[in-house]
């Protein structure tokens, strides 16, 4: 099975603040099978759910902060399923001391166990920080060791920005990988770029997600140097959909 391909909101949101249906629309007319939330603009899952259904888009998962997970895990649980949502993924964590990491890690792991109770997937998704900030220490390699419940949404630019070699790392660590963040990397300024205009190896991380038989591979741009956002995601749909194509066919 080819995966399917969504967009993290994230990359559009000025669109979104401005009219959230309308981005949405604009997201399906690029090509996209689906979206990743970073926020709902005051909707409501209802809302956001018939939004959906009008448009046959599909929910690959929604970032979900820490905090809000801490304090009100129960309401934010019921809001995903009513908005049709299977998968709660934590966009970032930083901590100073190894302590704290792991006192960090049990707690997410407790969380991760309710969210299956409900029938949901508990997801991390790192930035480069995770393998620098505490020296001499893999904190998703930790994650992985002291948790059962937590999976990994593996962003692969800030995995190859971290200095890790990618693809021996995802291997390593392939039986907790359930979604990669596909994003290209410009060299220099080093920043995101659109899908096939950057350094990294695309179509390696596309066969590795072929590997994994990953359900979803999710689009993310946060820089933009010759396109507007909405356009530069819609070239990074039409080239991240090519290279699929190929690798699936192959």
């Amino acid at each position: 099975m080819k995966p399917q391909i969504a967009l993290q909101l994230w990359s559009i949101r000025e669109a979104c603040g401005e009219n959230f249906y309308e981005a949405l629309q604009e997201v399906k007319k690029s090509g996209y099978d689906g979206v990743e939330f970073a926020g709902y603009y005051g909707k409501s899952a209802a809302e956001v759910k018939g939004y959906l259904d009008e448009l046959d888009l599909h929910v690959a998962g929604s970032h979900i902060s820490h905090e809000a997970l801490q304090h009100r895990l129960e309401e934010t649980l019921a809001f995903e399923k009513e908005m049709g949502n299977t998968r709660i993924v934590v966009p970032h964590a930083s901590f100073q001391t190894l302590e704290e990491w792991l006192a960090f890690i049990s707690e997410m792991e407790e969380i991760a166990n309710k969210a299956a109770e409900q029938g949901m997937e508990f997801f991390y998704h790192n930035h480069a920080h995770e393998f620098t900030e505490i020296p001499g220490h893999d904190i998703l390699d930790l994650m992985v060791q002291r948790t059962k419940h937590i999976r990994l949404e593996m962003d692969l630019y800030w995995l190859a920005d971290s200095g890790k070699d990618v693809l021996p790392w995802l291997e390593q660590h392939k039986e907790r990988i359930g979604l990669f963040h596909m994003k290209d990397m410009q060299d220099s300024p080093r920043e995101s770029t659109e899908i096939g205009s950057g350094v990294l190896p695309m179509k390696d991380y596309v066969q590795m997600a072929k590997q994994l038989a990953l359900p979803w591979l999710i689009v993310e741009q946060e820089a933009f140097q010759r396109y507007q956002p909405l356009e530069a995601t819609a070239i990074d749909y039409r080239n991240l959909k090519a290279i699929v194509e190929e690798v699936y066919h192959q």
